[in-house]
């Protein structure tokens, strides 16, 4: 069975969720996760569907170890939330800012 690394509320960093997001695929990857009503699978959250699979599996990792997206696995997919409250609770009004201003 697959174990995801998720770190606590508390253990999310600043550095760490501004790293992650500060690549322009990751950035659309959560704006995508948060424009959908339920959890999304890997592939349907991919901006792009011309990114190799190891490349996608990578920047979910990424946000997953920043503390940005929950997964868990469905079957054969994996599943992905935002962990918004756990943001807001840590940064309020982070995410959202860092949503707002990116295409500016």
């Amino acid at each position: 069975m697959v174990q995801f690394v998720h770190p606590a509320r508390d253990d999310i960093t600043l550095a760490g969720v501004l790293a992650a997001l500060a690549d322009p695929v990751r950035l659309q990857i959560v704006r995508g996760l948060l424009t959908e009503p339920a959890c999304m699978s890997c592939t349907a959250a991919a901006p792009c569907p011309d990114i190799p699979k190891s490349t996608l599996s990578n920047h979910f990792r990424v946000l997953r170890e920043a503390g940005l997206i929950h997964t868990t696995k469905k079957g054969v997919e994996h599943r992905n939330t935002v962990r918004e409250a756990d943001l807001n609770a840590r940064f309020p009004g982070l995410l959202k800012a860092i949503l707002k201003h990116a295409d500016e």
